[in-house]
């Protein structure tokens, strides 16, 4: 049986490298739940500086969320959050190289919109553009909307993703298109201009509906967690259900990085952050879960990791104790890239590029290319 190829996005995994992007701070407080966190205030302007500071170190791409209520407490934290696709328009024109990744909602906007707005970015950015697709949310951000299509469960949500992608490829393909489905509705629906190429696509789909949808429709997947052995699980288990159908789908994952000159000083960084962590933004965030109020207070293992103040897994060492976890962590893993937070981007991008990034490119080199984009 022939091995199965990626399709060919520009990027290192192309060719069996790994893929290393920035996920950009477009909320205020990043993702430190702490009073002791360094400044982030979510503005254009601190984003633009993470895009360009980027590029200039050699990443892969830039993706920014899309939030619409933050959690609160004495930090706001979240409270003030920036359009993710409108953002990435911006960086993309502010570089020239560095991949740009949206994040739209399923739930919330018109496939036959969508469509014309990244077939837009695709114009900006020169054929750079991408879509992180949301299949849900949290009930409390579309419900202040009025938009939170109840009786629409977790498994009916992937049903209305499936149509409206397939929608919003056909879009990008077709001159005309008619669908009548059961949460798409399209008669004649055209959308001009077309992408100079399909946008990359990926999403973070990880109960076994999830998985599936991603191995028909998307690109890549982000798995959660950050132990290197159950991404190992989680990335295997993800590749064989796409290989199972013919396809290749990358698997990334999400991590903090607190660098320092000395492993005990990031680690001292770290535990000021924890110090100051923000129990009423925590309970802003057990709430946006779903979680029930008489909950909030208990000891569990979700409140136990959130006291260390950070929203992902995180490392907290020199750039030689990073450098080495990583690469720790892709031997183990296998996943094809990494979508990275730092404490401070401005001062953390550019020296993880001068000294950790290299590291990682010379351990995994990946192949010789041997083909052209499609």
């Amino acid at each position: 049986m022939a091995e199965l190829q990626p399709t060919q996005f520009g990027v290192p995994s192309d060719t069996g490298g790994k893929d290393l992007g920035i996920f950009l701070p477009i909320a205020n407080g990043g993702w430190i739940i702490s009073k002791n966190k360094p400044e982030i205030d979510g503005s254009y302007d601190y984003c633009r500086q993470c895009g360009v500071l980027a590029e200039e170190a050699g990443f892969d791409f830039i993706m920014a969320m899309a939030k619409y209520r933050g959690y609160g407490g004495e930090t706001h934290h979240w409270d003030s959050s920036l359009d993710s696709v409108m953002t990435i328009a911006g960086l993309a024109e502010a570089t020239s190289r560095v991949k740009t990744w949206g994040t739209v909602h399923t739930l919330l906007q018109n496939p036959g919109v969508v469509a014309k707005m990244i077939a837009t970015l695709d114009q900006i950015s020169g054929g750079r553009a991408g879509l992180n697709v949301v299949t849900g949310s949290y009930k409390g951000e579309f419900s202040q909307m009025g938009a939170w299509p109840e009786g629409v469960d977790h498994d009916a949500r992937y049903d209305l993703a499936k149509e409206w992608v397939t929608a919003i490829k056909r879009l990008w393909a077709e001159n005309s298109v008619t669908m009548d489905g059961t949460y798409v509705k399209l008669e004649d629906c055209q959308s001009w201009p077309k992408p100079q190429k399909r946008p990359f696509l990926v999403c973070a789909g990880s109960s076994k509906k999830g998985m599936r949808f991603t191995s028909e429709e998307m690109d890549a997947i982000f798995l959660s967690g950050g132990d290197a052995e159950q991404l190992a699980q989680a990335s295997k288990d993800a590749k064989e259900d796409a290989a199972s159908i013919g396809r290749f789908v990358r698997t990334y994952s999400m991590m903090t990085i607190v660098l320092g000159e000395t492993d005990e000083e990031a680690q001292a960084k770290a535990k000021h952050y924890a110090d100051g962590f923000d129990e009423g933004a925590l309970e802003g965030m057990m709430r946006a879960y779903g979680f029930l109020d008489n909950e909030i207070g208990k000891e569990n293992d979700f409140t136990r990791k959130a006291r260390s103040s950070f929203m992902s897994a995180h490392i907290a060492g020199s750039s030689e104790t990073v450098a080495a976890q990583l690469t720790e962590l892709f031997e183990v893993a296998g996943t094809d890239g990494l979508m990275l937070i730092f404490d401070d981007y401005v001062t953390g991008i550019p020296k993880f590029g001068k000294e950790v990034l290299p590291v990682l490119r010379e351990r995994f080199p990946g192949k010789i290319a041997v083909g052209s984009n499609a």
